[in-house]
Parts: structure tokens; C-alpha cells; sequence
């Protein structure tokens, strides 16, 4: 019996956007305690640049190529041995370390939850990075009712959802991001300034009373303004700057993602509840353009790749 094989957006060689292309490889199985999902969309997010250009994330192994891509959502075609709760036919959405950018990706059958049917399939597919992401950074800095927490790179997917969490437990939120994006954040609650010369000075001019915390999403000087605004070094959070954190004192994002926390943001997106966009879409043969894209490190809402049309 022939191996079954599979499409994917993959690379043999480390390097720019250039070395992601389309390859047949083999389709993985579903083993016990285990799903396969037939993947319709893929997020798109620095993670996957960085282990493109060469990164290796802790424990993984193996040789090159490689699949990048950890956020998905399609439709279970495998159940595993002792898998109880998801069957075949369930549309899902979930999360991997790597593989998601293909036709077929097997995860734990702890990492799926249900998709809502009020939930597209671009959006489905993009979620887990920017939700689990921000969820995890704003309870690592501990952001409640009466903060002022700065966000910067406001716009961006883990932006757009850190400033809605930190608005729904009663902080008062302030994003950096370009002007055109300022009527975008101040629909989230948000209240926007721009980048650039004096960030500093026009911060402290919206909050008299001081920057509680920050959570840092551009890096740089954005991240220079945060250490000048925030007093206590352990309410600034880097997504970004990680080789700096330890030096300065600063956090980087702890903790683990969970189908509880993404079925949570499913549901509130499938209620009108929370704001979610995708920025653009792409075709599974156009995943190095999508990573260009994301390396811009510019735009409002997220990247995903459209795997298969159903």
C-alpha cells in the first residue's frame, strides 16, 4: 500500500521568506490519544519566521524539511485510540508547535476545541496565537481594575486582543500604533498615540497619574519608553526583545496554551463579544509571501494562510 502523502508549506534550507514552498510529504497519522485535522486555515506569525530563518524551539528534533505554522483550524479526519470528546467530522480549532501550514496535522486531542459555526474559518485559523498570547501576558502582569497598562504595536493581532482582555478586567488601556490605526483602537477602548519622537511625553500627557504596566509588542524604542514610563520593572512584558529581558529585569511570556482559554475567545467571538480581524489572507502556494508580510511587523489584525476550501 502506497504512503499517503500530503501538501505543504515547508523548507529544506534556513533563510528568508524565499525558502518556504510547496512539497508533497507524508501525511502524518493520528496515534493514541491523538487527532488528525484536515487543515482549511493556518495563522501566520513571527514564531514561524524565526524558526524559518533558523530557530530551533526547545525540544524539537529532526531533520530539515520542516512545516511551520502552530495555530490551525479544519476538520477531524483521525481519531486516535482512546481519544473520547472529538469525533470524526468535528470542526475544530486548535494549536502545534510546528506543522500547521499543510493539508494534515496531528496534535494531542487536548489541543482542539469546537469551532462555532459563527466563527469563519480565517478567523478560526488565526486565533490561538493572538488570544493565548495576550491572555497569558496580560495575567503575567498581573493587570486589573484602576491600571493604566501602555500597549505598543496596539493593532497587531496579540495587541487587539491584549487591549480588549485588559479593558474586560478594568484597566485603562493606552496603544501605540500609526494614525490610521487610532480610529481601529479607540472602537476596542482603546486610547491611541502615535509612534515616534515624544512618545514618551505624550504618553505622560494621557495618564497623569502614571503607567501602571506595559506590554511591549514592537521593541526598540517602544520598548526604551516603557522602561522610562512603568517603575516597577516586573509590569513590563517583551514579546519581542527576549534576548534583553533578563538583563533589564523585564518579563517575557510565560505559561501554556489551553483549548479552555482558545474555546473561551471562540465563544466571545462567535457572541459579538470580542473583535478579532484578519488583516489578509493567502493561498497555501503564497506562504512566503505571507511571511513577508509578517515581518513587516505592520498592519492592523492578523495573516493566515487559506490551506483548502473545505
Amino acid at each position: 500500500m502506497s504512503e499517503e502523502m500530503m501538501r505543504a508549506a515547508a523548507f529544506d534550507v534556513h533563510g528568508g521568506p524565499e525558502v518556504l514552498r510547496v512539497m508533497e510529504l507524508p501525511a502524518p497519522q493520528a496515534g493514541p490519544g491523538q487527532v488528525r485535522v484536515r487543515v482549511r486555515t493556518a495563522g501566520v506569525q513571527p514564531f514561524d519566521a524565526a524558526v524559518r530563518a533558523g530557530w530551533t524551539p526547545p525540544n524539537v528534533t529532526g531533520e530539515l524539511p520542516r512545516i511551520p505554522g502552530n495555530e490551525f483550524a479544519g476538520v477531524v479526519d483521525q481519531v486516535g485510540e482512546g481519544v473520547t470528546g472529538v469525533a470524526v467530522g468535528a470542526d475544530v480549532l486548535g494549536f502545534s508547535l510546528l506543522n500547521s501550514c499543510a493539508e494534515y496535522v496531528v496534535v494531542p486531542a487536548g489541543d482542539v476545541t469546537p469551532k462555532p459555526a459563527e466563527l469563519p474559518w480565517e478567523v478560526a485559523g488565526g486565533l490561538t496565537a493572538g488570544v493565548q498570547t495576550a491572555e497569558l501576558a496580560i495575567d503575567g502582569l498581573g493587570v486589573g481594575d484602576g491600571d493604566t497598562l501602555l500597549v505598543h504595536a496596539a493593532a497587531g493581532s496579540v495587541g487587539t486582543a491584549a487591549v480588549q482582555i485588559a479593558r474586560r478586567r478594568g484597566a485603562t488601556v493606552i496603544g501605540t500604533a500609526r494614525e490610521e490605526n487610532h480610529p481601529y483602537l479607540r472602537d476596542l477602548g482603546a486610547v491611541p498615540v502615535a509612534y515616534g519622537d515624544g512618545l514618551a511625553d505624550r504618553v505622560r500627557a494621557l495618564a497623569p497619574g502614571g503607567v501602571d504596566a506595559a506590554l511591549d509588542g514592537a521593541g526598540g524604542h517602544a520598548l526604551e519608553v516603557s522602561l522610562e514610563l512603568v517603575k516597577d520593572r516586573a509590569r513590563i512584558l517583551t514579546l519581542v526583545e527576549h534576548g534583553k529581558a533578563a538583563e533589564l529585569g523585564i518579563k517575557v511570556t510565560q505559561g501554556v496554551r489551553t483549548a479552555e482559554r482558545l474555546g473561551r475567545y471562540a465563544a466571545l467571538y462567535a457572541s459579538g463579544a470580542f473583535a478579532f480581524p484578519v488583516r489578509r489572507t493567502y493561498r497555501l502556494e503564497e506562504a512566503a509571501e505571507a511571511h513577508r508580510e509578517i515581518e513587516t511587523r505592520h498592519g492592523r489584525g492578523k495573516v493566515v494562510i487559506v490551506v483548502s476550501a473545505g
